[in-house]
């Protein structure tokens, strides 16, 4: 049985002191649902919810529920690790707010090429194994955010790990920079068995387009959008977790119905979700194709492509998006050029094979980040 996996980053919220504060009533309540249903694991991490994801974990889940009825997945941040110590320091601090003895699946949280250098300096996964053979933890493995490539040097120098957590969903199975297919496949060929996290992409896929949502209420008209992006993941036979951050009592409903009696997508499904994906893109506001032919003459370094995709997200998806476009946006111009910072030169447009008017597509991305920093 595919288990759903209740992710804990996206918990209900209250207004309370001018603060997003956990809603543990209504937290509870989810995780009384959940359970009744047959699911059993939780997936939290340190900096989860202001860093009261742990916590929220322990009232509702460990004081009320014996060990033996639930698993639970935790993370080491390794941004927050400067040296050896700082592993052990974390860990005790997790186990401590989760009220947990131990963890039956625990990660290294986020990693991509820059991080994996530091769990080398601080032998990291060394740690891991560590506490392994010391019986704090069940089932070793790692979040991932890089390329394949990445992930396979990872997994050929770091062969011990039980599993590995991918964001993969219908949206970014192709994409060439989250590379979701190629890092399954990498995967796979490791003998690595996987949790899946951002099936929904972040609850972009549950809030589609009218017009393109109107091609999955023509094949299924009583299926939600969120749950084809669930059946998607969960169809992968590597998948043995999909981890779902759900809000309220109406996402958790939906993924426990589409979950319980999981039926793998058929060919005519798959069909229609090409339809979805084709459609999708049809939306963009800027037809960039991402070819990168406008990145080399750039005086300004500006990563024009990347900025195209995010500003695309954000037009078409909305609220959803805005963490992740705006991450991106913030990540950009860390690295180069802001989009900004565009001196009008044209040099972009003379190489665009798209005819596409940058510099104008420029001024708007800009004017999004400010009018979007201006609200904050």
């Amino acid at each position: 049985m595919k288990q759903l996996g209740f992710g804990l980053m996206r918990l209900p919220t209250i207004e309370r002191d001018d603060k997003k504060m956990i809603d543990m009533d209504l937290f509870k309540k989810m995780v009384d649902l959940f359970m009744e249903s047959g699911f059993t694991h939780f997936d939290t991490a340190y900096g989860y919810h202001g860093e009261r994801s742990e916590g929220a974990f322990r009232e509702a889940v460990v004081n009320r529920y014996d060990r033996d009825r639930f698993t639970v997945t935790d993370k080491m941040p390794m941004w927050h690790v400067e040296r050896k110590e700082d592993l052990d320091r974390i860990f005790t601090e997790q186990l401590e707010r989760c009220g947990v003895d131990y963890f039956d699946f625990y990660w290294l949280h986020a990693l991509n090429e820059r991080s994996y250098r530091k769990c080398k300096e601080v032998d990291a996964f060394g740690f891991l194994e560590r506490k392994k053979q010391e019986g704090f933890i069940r089932k070793t493995g790692f979040s991932f955010h890089d390329s394949a490539e990445v992930l396979n040097t990872i997994l050929t120098e770091q062969p011990e790990v039980d599993y590995v957590q991918l964001q993969i969903n219908y949206l970014d199975w192709e994409d060439e920079d989250i590379q979701s297919r190629l890092c399954y496949e990498m995967a796979v060929k490791h003998g690595k068995r996987l949790m899946i996290m951002e099936p929904v992409k972040g609850g972009t896929l549950a809030s589609l387009p009218p017009e393109v949502s109107a091609l999955f209420k023509a094949y299924a008209p009583d299926v939600s959008d969120a749950s084809w992006a669930i059946r998607y993941a969960a169809s992968l036979d590597a998948v043995d977790y999909v981890l779902s951050g759900m809000s309220n009592v109406e996402q958790l409903l939906d993924n426990i119905l589409t979950m319980r009696v999981l039926k793998p997508l058929s060919d005519d499904e798959r069909d229609v979700i090409a339809q979805v994906i084709d459609a999708l893109s049809e939306c963009r506001a800027i037809a960039c194709t991402g070819c990168g032919y406008c990145l080399e003459d750039c005086p300004m370094r500006i990563a024009i492509p990347d900025y195209f995709k995010a500003y695309n997200n954000f037009v078409m998806f909305g609220e959803p998006e805005r963490w992740s476009s705006f991450s991106t946006f913030r990540r950009l111009g860390e690295k180069g050029g802001k989009a900004d910072d565009c001196i009008a030169c044209g040099a972009c447009e003379g190489s665009c094979p798209q005819l596409l008017p940058i510099i104008e597509h420029l001024q708007s991305v800009a004017q999004l980040i400010r009018d979007e920093t201006d609200d904050e």
